[in-house]
């Protein structure tokens, strides 16, 4: 039996293929150069002239404001932090615990655990109830677990990792418990090594989550010290909002917010929040490739 060879793509094909992905790749660096210039505009520029690749008028003037009370956001900045290597950490350990049994063939009951997550993917309780058992029967108004136990199971995470560790071989789990290792040491010296991948992806996804979530902290934390990156940027954003439509605007001059360089604020808090995990994300980027392309070869 004869095995088909790939044809080599033609240099032409590969031409328009690059240019296609360069041009895909310009798209995606525009709107992210845009902010960092608008960031650096004067507000009197983007009032005259509009938002402008090229600043009409430099100003440092957004990032003088946003870190005018630095010791604030390096206290947000370590909640922020603290939630999101804690989380992250936690959450991938709880997901994998998960996901391994159900991705076990002899376990007897995986095909109703299997329902039973994906169950909890398409019904919850929704907000009140959620709101009830951690503020009435958890007691974590308040405290920095309130930012971290509501986003440690993530059912579609399960759900990825699950169909990661489909791909295993079971010959090699048998292979090791005729050796004579125990369950606990298959899955640590095992399963965790092989699932480098997956795991690096779901902890891209789980980050993200952590250090964007504003919503939990909106609802639990009414305590300074406690309050994330990202609930703070809300209420400043709140703050501007108020402050230029307030039917009081035209008194705003008395109370020195008669020339706040709102729009550039807004450009200036994005990148400020954004930032870390821009930096991060090319350290987990071929891990992340091959996380999301290993599920669908077929073992």
């Amino acid at each position: 039996m004869e095995l088909a060879v790939a044809k080599p793509v033609k240099p032409a094909s590969m031409w328009v293929i690059h240019t296609f992905f360069a041009v895909i790749c310009v798209l995606m660096i525009i709107p992210f150069v845009l902010v960092i210039a608008v960031s650096l505009s004067s507000e009197n520029s983007l009032i005259q002239f509009g938002y402008r690749f090229i600043p009409k008028e430099l100003s440092l003037e957004a990032y003088r404001i946003v870190f005018k009370s630095p010791d604030i956001w390096l206290k947000s900045y370590g909640v922020t932090i603290g939630i999101t290597i804690i989380g992250t950490v936690l959450s991938l350990l709880l997901t994998t615990l998960t996901a391994y049994p159900m991705s076990r063939r002899d376990f007897r009951y995986h095909r109703p655990l299997t329902f039973y997550i994906f169950f909890t993917l398409l019904f919850n309780g929704g907000t009140i109830p959620f709101y009830i058992l951690m503020t009435q029967y958890l007691h974590l108004k308040n405290s920095i677990l309130a930012l971290i136990i509501p986003l440690l199971m993530n059912p579609f995470n399960i759900i990825i990792m699950k169909s990661f560790l489909d791909k295993i071989s079971m010959e090699i789990i048998e292979s090791a418990k005729i050796d004579g290792s125990s369950e606990l040491r298959i899955f640590y010296r095992i399963i965790v090594p092989l699932s480098t991948p997956a795991l690096a992806t779901l902890g891209l996804f789980i980050s993200f989550a952590y250090w964007n979530d504003w919503f939990n902290a909106l609802l639990f934390i009414d305590d300074n010290k406690y309050v994330p990156l990202q609930l703070l940027l809300v209420r400043i954003l709140s703050q501007i909002e108020f402050l230029a439509n307030s039917p009081l605007a035209e008194a705003a001059s008395k109370l020195q917010f008669a020339n706040f360089p709102t729009l550039s604020v807004r450009m200036a808090m994005a990148l400020v929040a954004g930032g870390p995990m821009m930096i991060m994300f090319p350290f987990f980027q071929k891990y992340f490739v091959k996380g999301i392309t290993v599920g669908s070869l077929k073992s």
